[in-house]
């Protein structure tokens, strides 16, 4: 799988990565030996880029992803984590369910930190859990209410560490495009990462985030490709989600409309919200949750798919793909 250098860092992301939060219980549980057996397809259908954070089963994903990793060449592989929840243990409620999606025992809560000490405090537990010499890449993760912090605390504390080697490249991580921008043009970011928002189905990125990473140099990984749900499916059901919920019935009409037009241009709907996100020339690496060894093996075949250019086209003129969005308006930003 080819590989993206982020900005002059040493990093390298493959064209798709590995989003482990399914290996934290998002949703339901999974045992030790499933979350290896799909780190194991991921890492055969030649994934060397692996996603993570202490939020996803209260340091579960961690864990496991470190569990796995440490089997593998360390200098063949890239692993993500973030910042800015720190896991405080509760024992008190131990025996209740983790109350934030995911299905783990409520054995920490998660307390806001941006802060210079919370932010080598999170990195320091993160690297206990996953048993790892370094971490390539750290995000700061969801600072949508926190930017003074983040950006003047946070960021800098990233940035000496990475400029003493510790860690390789430092961005945040966000559910919005606006502050993503933000952070682009305002700070010494290398790398953003975009959940949901620039996707087959909608692309607010495209009128801030990508062309400040663009002219700023500063790479982009798109995350939540098929916006939770609604995109991962050859017909999107009744019962599809978006953003963590049900999709409505407008979102639900657009993307089965879209769906009807990839199949006229011999593609399913999930082939094509795939190439899609990778068309950018900001974009580096396209981040999929994968909970099953099945979900590896079938991100590999839809990211082998070809996707003619003429369906963005097809798109546009069925008034389902601005004119903006068609790549073919896209500047090129030369990178290798």
């Amino acid at each position: 799988m080819t590989t993206t250098e982020v900005r002059a860092t040493g990093v390298r992301l493959t064209g798709l990565g590995l989003g482990a939060a399914p290996a934290g219980n998002l949703y339901q549980a999974v045992t030790d030996e499933e979350a290896h057996a799909t780190f194991e397809a991921a890492w055969d259908a030649g994934i060397r880029y692996f996603d993570t954070a202490p939020h996803y089963g209260l340091g579960l994903s961690e864990r496991r992803l470190g569990a796995y990793l440490r089997t593998r060449p360390r200098d063949e592989l890239v692993v993500s984590t973030k910042v800015g929840r720190l896991l405080v243990p509760t024992p008190e409620t131990a025996d209740r369910r983790d109350p934030d999606m995911f299905d783990v025992p409520a054995t920490a809560r998660r307390v806001w930190d941006f802060s210079r000490d919370g932010v080598l405090r999170s990195l320091e537990s993160s690297l206990e859990r996953t048993g790892l010499d370094r971490i390539d890449v750290v995000y700061l993760h969801d600072p949508d209410d926190h930017w003074e912090q983040a950006a003047h605390e946070a960021l800098p504390a990233l940035a000496e560490l990475r400029d003493q080697g510790v860690i390789g490249a430092i961005g945040a991580g966000m559910n919005q495009s606006a502050m993503l921008a933000r952070f682009v043009r305002e700070t010494d970011v290398d790398v953003v990462m975009c959940a949901g928002r620039f996707t087959l189905l909608e692309q607010p990125a495209l009128t801030d985030l990508l062309p400040a990473a663009v002219e700023r140099g500063v790479a982009v990984v798109a995350a939540a490709v098929y916006n939770s749900g609604i995109l991962a499916r050859d017909e999107p059901p009744e019962s599809a989600t978006y953003d963590y919920g049900p999709a409505s019935a407008d979102l639900l009409d657009r993307a089965r409309r879209i769906a009807a037009v990839c199949a006229e241009h011999g593609v399913t709907l999930p082939q094509a919200a795939l190439a899609y996100v990778r068309t950018h020339p900001a974009v580096v690496s396209a981040v999929v949750g994968l909970a099953t060894p099945e979900q590896a093996r079938q991100t590999e075949e839809r990211a082998s798919a070809h996707v003619p250019a003429g369906l963005w086209r097809a798109l546009a003129d069925a008034g389902l793909l601005a004119e903006a969005a068609v790549p073919r308006a896209w500047p090129s930003t030369g990178r290798d």
